[in-house]
């Protein structure tokens, strides 16, 4: 009798013994998920990439100024409703490549056609560029005249020195010089407003 009362037990109490087992540990797993989430979402990872080479660190530096610079000029002309916003990225890129203030172009632009409102008619020259009396240079794209105003930039006025809107402006605009030097105030005014 005794070896059925033990029989009986054990057939009863196991099951349930380990069902109870697989709820606990259920449960503790749940736990565990549950305090991993919160805790990850809690407390922000943070990794450290003591490895990687510095030169990365200032491509990606390089990359967000550059960014950064296309999308000031883009809000600047937005805010001055241009025609020149979507070519932001084409002024900073020419500037880059002639080694010019990526400020300058767009205050040039500014001064002589308020950002391209007051351009001659068909010309898509923003810049004044070889407008004289009835003669107007004509561009085939506000690309291609970004292109040619800033290398002739770079060819006739930076490689001799002549950087800053008062050394320009006596050979861009020499009836402003005679005037005292309304045009270099103003591309000067345009080109703080980009800072």
């Amino acid at each position: 009798m005794r070896k059925f009362i033990l029989l009986a037990t054990f057939l009863i109490v196991t099951p349930i013994f380990l069902i109870f087992s697989i709820i606990f540990v259920a449960l503790i797993h749940f736990e565990h998920i549950q305090s991993q989430f919160l805790t990850s979402v809690a407390q922000p990872q943070t990794v450290a990439y003591a490895a990687l080479p510095t030169t990365q660190n200032s491509l990606s530096d390089q990359i967000i100024e550059q960014n950064a610079r296309a999308e000031m000029l883009t809000q600047f002309f937005e805010q001055y409703n241009s025609p020149l916003a979507p070519y932001a990225q084409t002024i900073v890129d020419e500037a880059d490549a002639y080694n010019l203030d990526f400020r300058l172009l767009p205050a040039i632009a500014m001064q002589e056609s308020d950002g391209c409102l007051k351009a001659p008619p068909n010309s898509d020259n923003c810049w004044g560029f070889g407008i004289y009396g009835h003669t107007v240079t004509r561009f085939d794209s506000y690309p291609s005249a970004i292109q040619a105003v800033s290398k002739a930039l770079a060819e006739k006025y930076a490689s001799k020195g002549l950087k800053t809107p008062e050394q320009i402006m006596s050979i861009y605009d020499p009836p402003s010089s005679a005037n005292g030097g309304r045009w270099a105030d103003s591309v000067s005014y345009f080109m703080n407003k980009l800072q």
